[in-house]
């Protein structure tokens, strides 16, 4: 079993960063790939960013390349994503999820445990 529990989120004006951080629980934990996922009011959850469970490779989503940069610390049990120059369009409740599938990077696009998620609202 892996718990996550996400915080960082809150509202901020365009243009500015906000960290979120997922500090996760359970006996796999460091060998779990991690992930971030967001959902907007009234559209479905979408894929943001992926870490493996080294940490030696990450993944994003187009839409935030070059903005986000994810990251962990297994020593601290603790995976971040650093979010700068927030959109309007970012606005959602984000969730960090993990897999324990560690010989399957790729299974963090379906992963089976997740966070309860953070609100993170951005004003144009």
């Amino acid at each position: 079993q892996v718990q996550l529990v996400e915080s960082g989120g809150g509202l901020v004006q365009a243009g500015n960063s906000l960290r979120l951080s997922c500090v996760a629980s359970g006996r796999t934990v460091n060998s779990a790939h991690m992930g971030w996922f967001r959902q907007a009011p009234g559209k479905e959850r979408e894929f943001v960013a992926s870490i493996s469970l080294t940490g030696a490779r990450t993944d994003y989503a187009d839409s935030v390349k070059g903005r986000f940069t994810i990251s962990r610390d297994n020593a601290k049990n603790t995976m971040y994503l650093q979010m700068n120059v927030l959109k309007p369009e970012d606005t959602a409740v984000y969730y960090c999820a993990a897999s324990i599938k560690q010989y399957d990077y790729g299974s963090i696009r379906d992963p089976r445990y997740w966070g309860q998620g953070t609100q993170v609202t951005v004003s144009s």
